[in-house]
């Protein structure tokens, strides 16, 4: 159960640092509000004993703003916000959100891509990892005070899944079932 108590300005922030970005384009002088954030990964995992999707579901704020409800389902992920190397973050992420003990090896990039680019152009690197029930030697949900939930989707519900818009979605998720279906060979 999820209840706003208040919204205010943001003082001191954590994760992104808002900006105002003052350019010349064509001649003409312009400037544009960016939030400056941290680059990020995200997995596909594909529980290959189970055929289904890891899916993590939790509850963003901004979301809420629009939707009122504010879960998403989304793919494992989390900030590059360590100096390690990404497979690594991604590894542990992994491990935290949904409980797989996988090795970096296991990962398998797909690409990166830019999301959030009229504000803040972060960058994302995606991976694809098959995971087997053997593989789980956590619980998952996140650590600290996240409050992470684990979601198997079958693989034969996926694509309607995809375009169920009563369920909230990223970007990054709908492309990384889109690479799936068009480039994995069992």
């Amino acid at each position: 159960m999820i209840k706003i108590t208040k919204i205010t300005e943001c003082d001191n922030p954590k994760f992104i640092k808002p900006k105002r970005v003052f350019f010349i384009q064509n001649d003409k002088d312009r400037n544009w509000e960016v939030v400056e954030a941290f680059d990020s990964v995200a997995i596909l995992l594909y529980d290959k004993s189970e055929e289904s999707f890891i899916l993590v579901k939790q509850f963003r704020p901004a979301v809420y703003m629009k939707n009122g409800d504010g879960f998403t389902y989304e793919l494992c992920a989390g900030l590059i916000d360590k100096q390690k190397p990404i497979e690594t973050i991604a590894k542990e992420e992994v491990y935290e959100e949904c409980g797989y003990d996988i090795d970096e090896s296991d990962l398998l990039k797909i690409t990166s891509f830019y999301s959030s680019v009229g504000f803040a152009g972060a960058r994302q690197t995606l991976f694809f990892a098959k995971v087997s029930t053997e593989q789980k030697k956590g619980k998952g949900g996140g650590i600290d005070d996240e409050n992470i939930e684990i979601v198997p989707i079958r693989l034969r519900d996926a694509k309607s899944f995809m375009f169920d818009e009563s369920k909230a979605k990223t970007p990054g998720l709908l492309f990384a079932f889109m690479w799936f279906f068009e480039n994995y060979k069992k």
